[in-house]
């Protein structure tokens, strides 16, 4: 039993620093490929509905690697799949910003979803080296405010360049970034004491709930992406990042709230109500009346219940799985988001395509809501 009269270890080092900034990097230029894709499809001449295929492979290559590249880091270690990873997503993006064909970009989509799910799994588990074990909910949710830092500022950066220089100069300077990202990796900090695993190990049976759970999140999460950007461009707004960037303000809103109230001795009993308020988020989007302002409040909502959703099933990860094995847990979990993602970004997509914008987001917002009786559960346990 821990000792609450010890004094608790120091959270800001600069190592947990680097695996922050390396986070932020990778949101901050993924995001301005994310919602640019798509429209560079269309310029290329693809369907609304054709527009999400990218993404759909994209997490669907993702998925499946995740169940590789996770294992993968445990064995032959975290910072080195960091570098490689980095340095790779250059390759690919450097040669988005040469195509001239919708087909190359499908074909390019599985592999970079590969090391995409390389470069996440073992950033986060070079997190799990630098975090004190007293601390994980406080670490997690302080480092969770790296993604939606990027999130706010990467569609508004990725949406003006396209608009006012089109699709080959965001692809060409974020293969730059990625390239310094390969860089910084070389300085994160070596394997964690409890050593390597020494074979290909699958995770246990501890991560199948947190993984059911945050597949039905993804499922409507996979649209927001693709499809909130083109939703406002079609009803006229000026901000076409406008969700985007007003869910990531909601997420940092929330986790600066958590980190000032704290999360208690049992952080995961509070997943069933952030679960409600992303549902809440979803049900506005489809519901309220106009564009902007309902864009900006949805989101604003969406993202205070979506921003703790990873921090709380990923510290329950880390109380309960083998150190030797949180590569490979980590992967199973990115696995369920991204076949979520892929699945919602198809599924939703066509419904999109074929009833419109809201019924896409009133089955994201079922699709959460499927995923209550398992959070209760959890909290439970």
């Amino acid at each position: 039993m821990q000792d609450f009269s010890e004094p608790r270890r120091r959270l800001l080092t600069r190592q947990f620093a680097l695996v922050w900034v390396l986070t932020f990097v990778t949101f901050f230029a993924a995001f301005q490929l994310f919602p640019t894709v798509p429209l560079r499809l269309r310029d290329l001449g693809a369907s609304l509905a054709e527009s999400g295929r990218f993404m759909s492979l994209f997490t669907a290559g993702s998925a499946v690697g995740a169940l590789f590249t996770g294992p993968l880091g445990d064995r032959v270690g975290h910072r080195r799949l960091v570098i490689l990873s980095a340095l790779l997503f250059a390759g690919f993006l450097g040669a988005y910003a040469l195509l001239r064909t919708r087909w190359g970009f499908y074909l390019l989509a599985v592999p970079h979803g590969i090391v995409w799910s390389g470069l996440l799994t073992a950033t986060m588990a070079s997190l799990a080296h630098v975090l004190p074990e007293d601390r994980r909910a406080d670490g997690l949710s302080l480092y969770g405010l790296a993604s939606p830092g990027g999130v706010i500022v990467g569609p508004l950066l990725g949406l003006w360049i396209f608009q006012h220089w089109g699709f080959a100069p965001i692809g060409a300077y974020l293969a730059l970034l990625f390239l310094l990202l390969g860089a910084l990796g070389t300085i994160l900090p070596g394997d964690h004491p409890h050593g390597r695993a020494e074979g290909f190990k699958w995770p246990d049976a501890t991560v199948v709930a947190p993984c059911l759970i945050l597949f039905c999140v993804a499922l409507g999460y996979g649209a927001l992406g693709t499809y909130t950007a083109q939703e406002a461009l079609a009803l006229g707004m000026q901000l076409p990042s406008a969700f985007l960037s007003s869910m990531a303000v909601g997420m940092v809103v929330m986790r600066v709230a958590m980190l000032r109230r704290g999360f208690g001795r049992r952080p995961i009993r509070k997943l069933p109500g952030m679960l409600l308020g992303a549902f809440a988020g979803m049900v506005l989007l489809a519901a309220l009346p106009g564009g902007f302002f309902r864009h900006v409040v949805a989101a604003l909502l969406y993202g205070a219940g979506y921003s703790m959703l990873h921090t709380l099933l990923n510290a329950k990860l880390l109380e309960s799985v083998d150190p030797q094995r949180r590569g490979s847990a980590f992967g199973a979990l990115l696995f369920a988001f991204d076949a979520g993602i892929g699945l919602g970004s198809f599924g939703l997509g066509w419904t999109i395509g074929q009833y419109g914008y809201r019924a896409g987001w009133a089955l994201g917002a079922l699709a959460l809501l499927a995923a209550l009786p398992l959070a209760l559960r959890l909290g439970r346990e």
